[in-house]
């Protein structure tokens, strides 16, 4: 999506998302130059959001209840079945098995998420042990496929040397080319 068409959505819904806002920064960031159309579009959005015709929505105004019960059960349980000196556990992949089996429960404040946190310890508890117990199962009867997967925010062997290496090239860009000169 282009910078002009994020500005007209923005202007027309009286908001500014976080996701467009991300995609603003990334066209910016990526383009050697912008176009007079586009630095317009972004003093248009820049008056837009002093004078309040569009809001920026802050990153993130609710919480799941339902993350915060359902891992603390993962944990519980992946910590019963490891001290049995089984395998292993995913903490990250039972809990999602668990959560999209799970009826979400969104709180906007510390009341409500305390609300929510009391309904879920009445009425959905069972439910949460069920689901939970499901996935431990499921986990552990899985077949080791695809092992080359890579899980969010997991970073592989080359990606932290490559890393390394590009934050080394930034404190000293002339390093390589002294040592050779020197050679």
């Amino acid at each position: 999506m282009s910078i002009q068409k994020i500005v007209e959505q923005a202007l027309r819904d009286g908001y500014l998302t976080p996701t467009m806002e991300s995609e603003v920064g990334r066209i910016c960031d990526t383009s050697a130059e912008l176009s007079i159309e586009e630095y317009m579009a972004l003093d248009r959005l820049m008056g837009a959001l002093l004078t309040g015709e569009v809001v920026a929505m802050p990153r993130k105004q609710f919480i799941n209840v339902m993350e915060e019960l359902a891992i603390a059960e993962v944990i519980k349980c992946v910590s019963e079945v490891e001290a049995n000196g089984e395998k292993s556990l995913d903490v990250g992949d039972i809990a999602a098995y668990a959560l999209n089996r799970l009826p979400p429960l969104y709180a906007t404040t510390e009341e409500g998420a305390d609300y929510q946190r009391q309904k879920a310890k009445e009425k959905l508890y069972d439910l949460i042990q069920q689901q939970v117990q499901e996935a431990v199962s499921r986990y552990l009867d899985r077949p080791d496929f695809f092992p080359e997967r890579n899980a969010f925010g997991k970073k592989t062997r080359d990606d932290i040397l490559n890393e390394m290496n590009t934050l080394l090239k930034s404190y000293a860009p002339n390093y390589e080319q002294e040592t050779t000169e020197r050679v």
